[in-house]
């Protein structure tokens, strides 16, 4: 392609439940509306980084489920907002922005990002995006893979192939969360880096490949937002036409099997905050060790999470520990195992509890 460089269509996903940071994320208030690192929410600091000279206003993509939060949340600012009539994972949720850009200009550049992550240095982010335009406008499909500084066990990794142009590397191959062992080895090879879940592609590319690679969830989608309608807070896809799309991920559906995939790397200060492990290596500590917030006593303790939006929370003599009350339910995990809050989820979900 040739001529002015296009506009970057922010994409924001914001179709999570965020079961990992129970009891602060709940279904009623997904953890991408909560004030975790910041005064902001998370969604409403994707936002900010996406905004100024060169980028339009955002497309949001939600559930209909979550569209009064996500007006109350975003109430200053200017968006599109594309409410799913179910859950299909990210590759349908991303087609249908892309069938709403290319009713403008299918060649608009999309940047799609989740709503809920945590990026410290907003120019290093910046200057990725800016590296990946001309691999994107040029038809590559580009991720941006956080360089490790751990073996974590946590994120899929992406592979680096040879180089294409300027910081652009190959994407030579996606693999699932590893093992310790394996992501020790990713780790000292080089050239593995985390799955971050955001990518720069033009909304025509993205179509194309899925129409190759996912044929019913192209379909599906196409039929389901040409038959859509527009009501007062946001564009609907009609919901028995966006419900025969199988549920899949991006990286399943496109990145994997795509043979023009690129990768950028880079060190943003990034953060899935994807568990209360995770969240407490984000925030301020106190000088044994703890994040702190709300109302709370704590005594001799150290390397702990201690968090209250409701009762006040004591403790005394503990190590490594997550404490979260809210007003409606107490948990309490070892730091180490925070992500088996999911576990308890899964056991409230299937006990029919409220408190999910």
């Amino acid at each position: 392609m040739t001529g002015k460089m296009p506009m970057i269509q922010p994409v924001i996903l914001s179709g999570g439940s965020g079961t990992r940071l129970w009891p602060l994320s709940t279904s009623s208030c997904p953890k991408q509306f909560l004030s975790l690192t910041s005064a902001s929410s998370m969604i409403a600091e994707t936002v900010q980084r996406a905004k100024g000279e060169g980028y339009a206003e955002p497309i949001v993509v939600t559930g209909t489920n979550q569209i009064d939060l996500l007006r109350g949340a975003l109430a200053s600012e200017r968006f599109t907002l594309l409410a799913e009539p179910a859950a299909r994972n990210t590759a349908p949720a991303i087609a249908l922005a892309a069938q709403h850009a290319v009713e403008t200009d299918g060649a608009q550049l999309l940047l799609v990002m989740p709503s809920d992550h945590l990026i410290a240095d907003l120019a290093a982010f910046r200057e990725a995006i800016d590296a990946g335009k001309p691999l994107a406008e040029d038809g590559w499909l580009v991720t941006f893979g956080i360089e490790p500084d751990r073996p974590e066990t946590g994120y899929g990794y992406i592979e680096a192939g040879d180089g294409i142009s300027g910081r652009g590397r190959a994407a030579a191959a996606f693999h699932e969360k590893p093992d310790p062992a394996t992501a020790e080895r990713y780790l000292q090879a080089g050239g593995f880096y985390w799955n971050a879940g955001i990518f720069l592609m033009r909304a025509d590319r993205y179509l194309e490949e899925l129409s190759q690679h996912e044929p019913a969830i192209f379909r599906a989608v196409a039929a389901a937002y040409r038959k859509g309608a527009l009501g007062a807070e946001a564009y609907v896809p009609e919901a028995s036409e966006f419900r025969r799309s199988p549920s899949q991920s991006i990286d399943y559906a496109v990145m994997e099997r795509t043979e023009r995939k690129a990768v950028i790397p880079v060190n943003m200060g990034w953060s899935d905050i994807g568990s209360f492990e995770a969240l407490h290596a984000v925030l301020p500590r106190d000088e044994r060790g703890n994040v702190v917030v709300g109302d709370v006593v704590a005594e001799d303790c150290s390397d702990g999470l201690f968090w209250s939006t409701g009762p006040l929370v004591t403790a005394a003599g503990l190590q490594d520990l997550v404490v979260v009350a809210t007003p409606e339910a107490v948990a309490v995990v070892p730091r180490s195992r925070s992500q088996d809050v999911k576990l308890i989820v899964e056991r409230l979900r299937a006990d029919g509890r409220s408190q999910l």
